[in-house]
């Protein structure tokens, strides 16, 4: 599946920590969801969404 996460991000100079901080999960989490490596559960997508303020389909697409 593809994503914006890193786009989004960067446009809001947040590092992959804070990210991880705001999401509860790990550093390495975001980054294997970033490069594609793991894609999220549906209530990890829903707070990823919910923290940027978007829909779950204005971060991931179908590849």
């Amino acid at each position: 599946m593809k994503n914006r996460l890193k786009v989004l991000r960067a446009e809001r100079d947040w590092s992959q920590q804070e990210l991880a901080n705001r999401l509860g999960v790990s550093r390495q989490s975001v980054n294997a969801i970033e490069t594609g490596k793991y894609d999220p559960s549906l209530p990890l997508a829903f707070k990823i969404a919910d923290v940027f303020g978007l829909i779950i389909e204005d971060i991931f697409e179908k590849e």
